[in-house]
């Protein structure tokens, strides 16, 4: 028993001594910690800052890149003057179909004036105009033909003046351009046949009848809607218009 009380006082000394040590050692710590985090805090706040200047400067970089390459407005001196006066339209669509609208109307009614020998309508039997174009035309130059000289006089007028009428309607269009480019190709061999080449390209004709350039002009035109179809303000983009719009909902 006497051993056991002395080895009390041994056990409390040591239990004081490790509280102590404890003790000690807390305020330490949270020294140290308190003296780390501010530091910690600081480095996190230059990052920050850090970026926020490199993010200002880059923004800043690119508007002015931007700047720098923005064209300035276009004015119409430069259309006429620019880079676009070298340019091709590759697409009719919008704006660059609106001329095809007068130059199919227009072509399709002066058609419809050269159909009609000898009165309004087409192949007017009987009449001076219509027996002449046989008599002087058709005879002479194209005495190859099948078939009696009236028939190809009356188809010539129904082709132009139906073809012409279809044309200036946009309606049918193709097959009415290749009727009436057969037709005009047809003039075109006939000039030739009578007048021949009066110089071209660089002589002149005396009478101021250049009697081959009107129909190979017309030619031309008719071979381009051939090609192209009527465009806008027509039957056919009406009726186009419609079917396409029933075969996206079928």
């Amino acid at each position: 028993p006497q051993q056991r009380q002395s080895k009390r006082p041994n056990m409390r000394v040591i239990a004081t001594l490790a509280i102590a040590g404890l003790l000690a050692i807390v305020p330490s710590s949270q020294g140290f910690t308190g003296v780390v985090a501010p530091q910690r805090q600081q480095q996190s706040i230059s990052r920050i800052q850090s970026s926020t200047r490199q993010n200002v400067s880059t923004k800043a970089t690119t508007t002015t890149a931007l700047q720098s390459t923005e064209t300035p407005k276009e004015t119409t001196w430069d259309r006429i003057t620019g880079p676009k006066l070298f340019k091709t339209v590759t697409n009719w669509n919008g704006i660059h179909s609106v001329p095809l609208v007068p130059l199919r109307i227009m072509t399709g009614l002066l058609m419809m004036h050269h159909g009609s020998e000898g009165g309004v309508l087409p192949a007017n039997f009987g009449t001076p105009e219509f027996q002449g174009f046989i008599d002087f035309i058709v005879k002479p130059y194209f005495s190859f033909l099948p078939g009696p000289p009236e028939l190809w006089s009356a188809i010539h007028d129904y082709a132009e003046f139906y073809g012409g009428l279809f044309l200036a309607l946009g309606f049918l269009t193709r097959p009415a351009s290749l009727s009436l480019l057969v037709t005009m190709m047809g003039a075109v061999y006939f000039h030739l046949s009578s007048s021949g080449a009066q110089g071209f390209p660089l002589g002149h004709v005396s009478n101021y009848s250049y009697d081959f350039e009107e129909p190979m002009l017309y030619a031309l035109i008719c071979l381009m809607f051939w090609f192209n179809g009527a465009g806008p303000l027509s039957v056919d983009s009406i009726i186009y218009s419609k079917i396409s719009q029933e075969e996206e909902e079928a």
